[in-house]
């Protein structure tokens, strides 16, 4: 926190791969994390941080709750990367307790018991995970929404007690699909069966939506 107007300064103007070499030469590479939930972001900066000589960490977060083409895209992550990615999973004791008392959905039942249930498969994990991190990276960006306006290239983030990197944060929409086909695409042969168009599109299996479209 105390050094975060000295890191917005020595940031300005700086694409998102010099971002990604500072936070590893700053915060060194054991004490920087890439959050991925795979998404076209995540992939980007995955490519980014992956390629030889970075020996950058990368977490994930499994919920158990996920879609069967999430696991699909991490598994062919991990082989085209050679990568193993950190991954976050909720205390299963808690998890137990949770499907015991209120169920497998109660997320749909009241705002309480979504953030009950938000606590136990994301908040608890993400915490226990960015505990052993100094910064965080993650894929936000301006043209994600409304709530995402005002991100900026690193903040602190009280709630986890880390910087939090946005190499992204001022990336439009066209800027991330422009940079998906400069992505060799996995070597692994195509997925089988029907996928979210989002994952189809990283992998360039269906093209990019037209500009402003």
């Amino acid at each position: 926190m105390a050094k975060l107007e000295q890191y917005t300064k020595e940031l300005a103007g700086k694409s998102a791969e010099e971002i990604l070499a500072w936070c590893l030469k700053e915060f060194s590479y054991d004490r920087v994390i890439l959050a991925s939930s795979f998404s076209a972001e995540d992939q980007v900066l995955t490519d980014m941080l992956s390629r030889p000589g970075t020996g950058a960490r990368i977490f994930t977060l499994d919920t158990g709750r996920l879609f069967q083409e999430t696991y699909d895209v991490m598994h062919r992550s991990m082989e085209k990367y050679h990568i193993r990615y950190e991954t976050c999973v909720p205390d299963s004791g808690e998890v137990a307790t949770l499907l015991s008392t209120e169920g497998p959905n109660s997320m749909y039942q009241s705002l309480e018991k979504r953030e009950h249930c938000c606590a136990i498969r994301k908040l608890n994990p993400l915490k226990k995970i960015l505990g052993t991190a100094e910064a965080w990276i993650c894929g936000l960006r301006w043209g994600q929404g409304l709530t995402r306006k005002e991100t900026l290239v690193i903040e602190w983030h009280a709630a986890q007690g880390t910087y939090k990197v946005s190499p992204l944060f001022n990336w439009s929409d066209e800027d991330v699909w422009l940079r998906i086909p400069l992505i060799p695409p996995p070597d692994s042969e195509g997925i089988r069966h029907p996928v979210p168009i989002q994952v189809a599109r990283v992998f360039r299996l269906i093209p990019p939506p037209l500009v402003g479209a």
